[in-house]
C-alpha cells in the first residue's frame, strides 16, 4: 500500500468502529435468527450514530505500548457507555422484550474484542506503508523560534499528518541564527522577503507563519506578497494571544494555529462535494448520452477538424489540466495568444453558435468531473495565458485555485457569463469567486446549480 493510498484511508479512520457495530449486529442476528428483522433497524441505525459520537478513531501513531495500555481500555470504556446509553433507551421505550436475549450479549461481547483486533490490524498495516516524500505536502515555516521549532518537531514525528518540512526563512543573520540553533538539522532557507519566490519554484503547500504580531508591517507584506501563490497559509500565534483568537485557533498536536487562507473544501467537506460530484456527473453523462452523440455528429458534420476543443487551463492549486468542450469555433487556440470569443465572433460556426447559446458545448466537461479534474460548481477555469495575464493584474486572483474549477460557478450565475473585456469585469468575476470559497456550502451548490439553469434559458451574455 502507498503512501497516496494511506492518505486516503485516514480520513475514513472514524468509520471503523460504526461499520463493524453494524456488521457484528448482523452477523450475530443472521448467526442465530437466518434473516434480518425490521425492528433490529432502528438498533443498527441507533448504535451506529452513537458509535460514530462517543468513540474514538483509530489510532496510527501509537506505539504498542500506548496501544495496550491506553487505547484498547479507552475503546472497552467507551463502547461501554454505548452499552449503557442503548440500554437506558430501551427501557424507557420498553422495546427490551423485542430483542433476542442471544442476539444481544453475542452483539456486545464479541464486538469489543473485534474492534481491538481491528484496531492493532490497521496499525499494524498503516505503519508498513513505505513514506514516499514526493507524495506528501511541502511545508515551511516563516520566523526562527522555540514556536516555530516546535511545530517543525511535531510534522517530523507525525508522518501522518501529511507534510514535510521543507526549513525555515528568517531575517536574522545566520551567525546568530546560529548561536540559538537547537537542532544541526535545521534548514535556514533564506530571508522573509525571498519567501514568495521560493515558494512559486518549490511548489510549497503550505506556509506556516511564527512571527511576533509585533511585526505586523512585515507580516502584512508577506501576505500581499503571497496573494499570487496557491499555498495554504496559517498563522502560528503566540500563546499570550490565545484569549483574543480563541475561536478561530486550530491545533497541530496542541500547537495552536490561525488559518489565514485555506480551502473550505477540506476533510468531510471535501468527501461530500467530491461524492455529490460524481454521483450527479454520472447521472447527467448516462442521461445525455443519446444528446452528446447527436451533437458530436452534428459538429463533424457543419465544420472541417475535430470534434472537441481541449485547452490547457489552471486547476486545484494552479496545476495545469486539459478541459474538454465540444468545438464550437474554426480555431483551436491553445497557446501563447488565446483570444477570448466575442458577440458576432467570425470565427465562432452556426451550429457552434447555438451550443455556446445553449451552453452544450460545456457538456464534455462532466468527464472533467469524473476525472477529479473539475467540480460540477465550481470558479469558471481560464486559459493558462489568460491566468498569467490577471494574476500580476488583480490581487488575490490566485487563490480562486484553492478549490476545483466548476462547469459553473456563483460569478457566472451573477451575471459575468461570457467575455470579460476590461479588467474591472475580471476584477468582478473574481470577486464573486472568492466570495463562494468565503461562503461554501452543498446548499449554496444546489441553489447555483437552479441558477444556471434559468441563466442558460434567459442569458443573453453568451455567444
Amino acid at each position: 500500500m502507498s503512501y497516496r493510498r494511506r492518505k486516503l484511508l485516514i480520513p475514513l479512520k472514524n468509520l471503523v468502529n460504526p461499520l463493524l457495530v453494524s456488521m457484528m449486529l448482523m452477523g450475530c442476528l443472521w448467526l442465530y435468527q437466518g434473516k434480518f428483522e425490521e425492528g433490529y433497524f432502528a438498533l443498527l441505525v441507533l448504535s451506529f450514530l452513537l458509535v460514530g459520537q462517543l468513540m474514538d478513531g483509530v489510532d496510527f501513531e501509537s506505539n504498542n505500548k500506548i496501544f495496550w495500555k491506553e487505547i484498547v481500555p479507552g475503546l472497552v470504556l467507551q463502547w461501554f457507555w454505548v452499552v449503557s446509553l442503548l440500554l437506558m433507551m430501551g427501557f424507557a421505550f420498553k422495546v427490551t422484550d423485542y430483542f433476542s436475549r442471544r442476539v444481544l450479549f453475542s452483539w456486545l461481547l464479541t464486538t469489543p474484542v473485534v474492534m481491538v483486533t481491528a484496531h492493532w490490524l490497521l496499525r499494524f498495516l498503516f505503519n508498513r506503508c513505505p513514506l514516499d516524500e514526493s507524495e506528501m505536502c511541502r511545508a515551511v515555516i516563516v520566523g526562527l523560534s522555540d514556536l516555530s521549532r516546535k511545530l517543525d518537531y511535531q510534522l517530523k514525528q507525525h508522518p501522518l499528518l501529511g507534510m514535510i518540512c521543507m526549513g525555515f526563512f528568517d531575517d536574522r543573520c545566520p551567525e546568530r541564527l546560529s548561536e540559538n540553533r537547537q537542532q544541526p538539522s535545521e534548514t535556514l532557507l533564506g530571508n522573509i522577503a525571498s519567501v514568495s519566490k521560493f515558494v512559486k519554484t518549490h511548489s510549497v503547500n503550505h506556509i506556516y507563519i511564527a512571527l511576533p504580531m509585533s511585526g505586523q508591517p512585515r507580516i502584512l507584506e508577506l501576505l500581499d506578497e503571497l496573494c499570487d501563490t496557491t499555498a495554504s497559509i496559517y498563522f502560528v500565534p503566540d500563546i499570550f494571544l490565545l484569549d483574543l483568537i480563541r475561536a478561530n485557533i486550530r491545533t497541530i498536536k496542541e500547537i495552536p494555529i490561525v488559518a489565514v487562507c485555506e480551502s473550505p473544501i477540506v476533510g468531510i467537506n471535501s468527501t461530500i462535494k467530491r461524492t455529490f460530484d460524481v454521483v450527479l456527473s454520472l447521472l447527467i453523462l448516462l442521461l445525455i448520452a443519446p444528446l452528446m452523440l447527436l451533437i458530436a455528429i452534428g459538429v463533424k458534420l457543419s465544420s472541417s477538424g475535430p470534434v472537441l476543443f481541449k485547452q490547457r487551463r489552471y486547476g486545484l492549486d494552479g496545476k495545469e489540466f486539459t478541459v474538454y468542450k465540444f468545438r464550437s469555433m474554426t480555431v483551436m487556440e491553445d497557446g501563447e495568444q488565446v483570444n477570448q470569443a466575442i458577440r458576432s465572433d467570425p470565427r465562432i460556426t452556426r451550429f457552434g453558435g447555438f451550443l455556446r447559446k445553449t451552453s452544450l458545448d460545456e457538456l464534455p466537461q462532466f468527464i472533467n468531473v469524473l476525472q477529479g479534474r473539475m467540480s460540477i460548481v465550481g470558479p469558471r477555469p481560464h486559459a493558462v495565458v489568460h491566468n498569467e495575464i490577471y494574476r500580476r493584474l488583480i490581487k488575490g486572483y490566485m487563490i480562486r485555485h484553492k478549490v476545483k474549477p466548476g462547469i459553473t460557478g456563483w460569478a457566472q450565475v451573477k451575471g459575468f457569463r461570457g467575455e470579460t473585456d476590461t479588467v474591472e469585469k475580471m476584477q468582478s468575476r473574481i470577486d464573486y469567486d472568492l466570495d463562494y470559497l468565503r461562503n461554501w456550502s452543498l446548499f449554496l451548490d444546489l441553489l447555483i446549480i437552479f441558477k444556471t439553469i434559468c441563466v442558460i434559458i434567459k442569458d443573453k451574455n453568451a455567444y
